[in-house]
């Protein structure tokens, strides 16, 4: 019995499918901040010691929430995540493009590759939706507590993540697996049936890695943000993305025609290489 396709969606979270970055809904004001006030501090220890953008935002979370005598358990961030923000029609999406996959005779799985926190993606309304959640997580002590970061997911760290689910690897652990050599056949899900989902530069080399291998990816943009349309045309033009959409996931939008077509073409794709494997 011939198996059936897989086609992979899979989504940058943080202005991809929220509107902001998911440490302002609930965190960010828990420490007595603003968003401007947190990003800038935290932007000043990346720039002052030549560090990373995603540990310093991290290590801000840790000792801010110290400062105020807040715990940071799984159950917390979790708590965070509740409260997460979602582009028009993201609650429904997921079942809306299932069903479509379904009627098309192709399998569709959905996936998180994010340089945000696993911990609050998890809290989410979305979260069953996704069959792995990859991104940034921390280290907790004898008490549950965070106590260091585990993961930190930059943008080049996101493209092999990418590798991971073609191959059908869910730790983000393994460094062994995920360099073995398969044919393209024993892929479970090749980079031609992946949907890439991205918002700006932080994605660019995960979108522009699917595109080289035949795959596709989508820039989306908040029309309501000055600026976010033109960087996304300016991918376009660069051709770092196939298609342009804005954040709306509604079963009538633009994205969901769009994803439509896509899955209509991996199937006629899918149906002609078994054709041309004839003997």
């Amino acid at each position: 019995m011939r198996r059936k396709p897989i086609i992979g969606l899979i989504y940058d979270f943080d202005g991809t499918l929220s509107p902001g970055n998911m440490q302002e809904f609930g965190f960010i004001q828990a420490i007595g901040q603003t968003p401007e006030e947190f990003w800038a501090k935290s932007n000043s220890i990346a720039i002052g010691q030549d560090a990373s953008d995603i540990l310093a935002y991290m290590k801000m979370m840790h000792d801010e929430a110290r400062k105020m005598g807040i715990k940071l358990t799984r159950e917390d961030f979790h708590r965070y995540g509740a409260d997460i923000k979602l582009y028009e029609g993201v609650r429904e999406w997921f079942s809306h493009v299932n069903a479509y996959g379904k009627a098309k005779g192709v399998i569709v799985e959905h996936y998180i590759n994010s340089s945000g926190l696993t911990e609050i993606i998890e809290g989410s309304p979305i979260a069953k939706e996704f069959k792995h959640i990859f991104a940034g997580s921390y280290i907790y002590d004898e008490n549950g507590e965070a106590e260091w970061p585990g993961i930190a997911v930059d943008y080049t760290a996101k493209t092999q993540y990418l590798f991971k689910i073609q191959k059908g690897i869910f730790s983000s652990r393994d460094a062994q697996k995920v360099n073995e050599s398969l044919s393209d056949e024993a892929k479970r899900l090749p980079f031609t049936n992946m949907i890439y989902f991205g918002d700006g530069e932080t994605d660019i080399p995960s979108m522009k890695l699917v595109t080289m291998f035949g795959g596709n990816a989508i820039a989306v943009f908040d029309p309501s943000k000055p600026g976010k349309k033109e960087v996304a045309q300016k991918l376009l033009r660069q051709q770092r993305v196939s298609f342009i959409t804005p954040a709306n996931y509604t079963s009538g939008s633009r994205t969901f025609r769009l994803v439509c077509a896509i899955i209509d073409k991996i199937k006629a794709d899918n149906e002609l290489r078994q054709f041309s494997r004839y003997r």
